[in-house]
């Protein structure tokens, strides 16, 4: 049976706070009417696509809030796959590291047969060029944390949940 490898960041699962962020012209860049709902539909999106069996790749800044350990024992079986994590700015490497929710836990992670690097940060284009090629392209870098905002260059694709409909992407697509 064929597994999947799939690609998310930026859920901010339990940030109360980011459902009153805006874009530049003032509108919201996450419309929920709650947490809750935010962070329910991110979960029903989730396992809409990923199955027990594949990979999931979450690309940093996982989670928000004051209740961080109980939320990711309740939350984290509830999503389908095995999950890895690249670390994003705001997550705590030792927290994350001792709650056993992550198969893997990378600062990147480069799949040479994809011509692919998956980062948090957006990757300078010049890591991406003529001296890191696979076969004829650039490498792709994709990544997170730029939110609703347009990726640098065509060799990145960014993959925050607000420019994915907080669902979940085949590393393939």
């Amino acid at each position: 049976m064929a597994r999947d490898i799939w690609v998310i960041s930026d859920t901010h699962f339990d940030h109360a706070n980011i459902l009153n962020f805006t874009d530049k012209v003032g509108k919201p860049t996450r419309d929920f009417a709650d947490v809750e709902e935010m962070n329910e539909t991110m979960i029903a999106n989730w396992n809409s696509v990923v199955k027990p069996g594949d990979k999931v790749y979450h690309l940093g800044d996982v989670l928000f809030g004051t209740r961080k350990q109980e939320w990711m024992d309740t939350n984290m079986p509830r999503l389908n796959g095995q999950k890895r994590l690249v670390v994003g700015n705001h997550d705590n490497i030792k927290f994350h590291a001792a709650g056993g929710w992550w198969g893997k836990i990378d600062l990147w992670r480069m799949f040479p047969e994809f011509g692919l690097l998956l980062t948090h940060v957006p990757v300078h284009n010049s890591t991406l060029g003529e001296n890191h090629r696979f076969g004829e392209g650039s490498m792709i870098n994709v990544h997170g944390h730029i939110h609703q905002n347009p990726s640098p260059t065509e060799f990145h694709r960014c993959v925050s949940v607000e420019q994915i409909n907080y669902t979940p992407v085949n590393i393939e697509e």
